[in-house]
């Protein structure tokens, strides 16, 4: 059963997500300065906005392969098998 996150996301548009993740890595840049200087109080939020970035990075990149012709998975999937 998929997760209120999960389900959110998928409904959000990809500028929407797009502009989510610009948001965040400012959040994070900012984070991790006060972290460096005077300390936070919870520092796992860090790495909670780590995991959150990724997890809609990943959206949208399923999203541009979801979106991919055949021809351009074929040509993804040669380049995957050279590099193992």
């Amino acid at each position: 059963m998929a997760t209120k996150r999960t389900t959110e996301l998928k409904n959000m548009e990809i500028a929407d997500i797009q502009t989510k993740i610009s948001e965040l890595t400012e959040e994070l840049g900012k984070m991790k300065f006060d972290h460096a200087v005077k300390g936070l109080a919870n520092p796992l939020l860090i790495r909670s906005q780590r995991k959150e970035i990724a997890r809609l990075m990943t959206e949208v990149r399923q999203r541009e392969i979801g979106a991919m012709s055949s021809e351009d998975l074929a040509g993804r999937s040669k380049i995957r098998a050279r590099r193992k």
